[in-house]
């Protein structure tokens, strides 16, 4: 990873370091946890599954079969963002949270259907 790529992830760490520690609740997807096992380690991937599995500060979150149907028609309505980003969207708005998130695409999108979003930078 470049100089910039290595930052982000560092914001991120930050983020969840942050979030455990104040005893915020975050909201996570089955895909989140799938994007997970392509960068970190197994070793890296088992210890952040702990913790989401173990804290009283993350919760699954999944859509209901209708949720899911609606995420399916604005996919097919707007090809810009895929269809996963359009769950955690309706998951933010469904949990009523905010959507962390540097894709500029999505957080037009979000904010368009009255989603509040802020970067990982913003929160710490």
């Amino acid at each position: 990873m470049d100089n910039s790529g290595n930052l982000l992830w560092k914001f991120a760490k930050e983020f969840f370091e942050k979030a455990e520690n104040e005893h915020s609740m975050i909201y996570y997807s089955g895909f989140l946890l799938k994007e997970l096992m392509f960068v970190l380690s197994t070793e890296e991937y088992l210890n952040k599954l702990e913790l989401f599995e173990s804290s009283p500060n993350f919760k699954r979150v999944i859509l209901s079969e209708e949720e899911y149907h609606l995420a399916e028609e604005i996919k097919n309505e707007n090809l810009q963002i895929s269809l996963y980003d359009i769950i955690h969207v309706l998951l933010t708005k469904k949990t009523n949270s905010i959507l962390v998130t540097r894709d500029k695409e999505l957080i037009e999108f979000a904010r368009g259907i009255d989603v509040e979003v802020k970067k990982p930078e913003e929160i710490l």
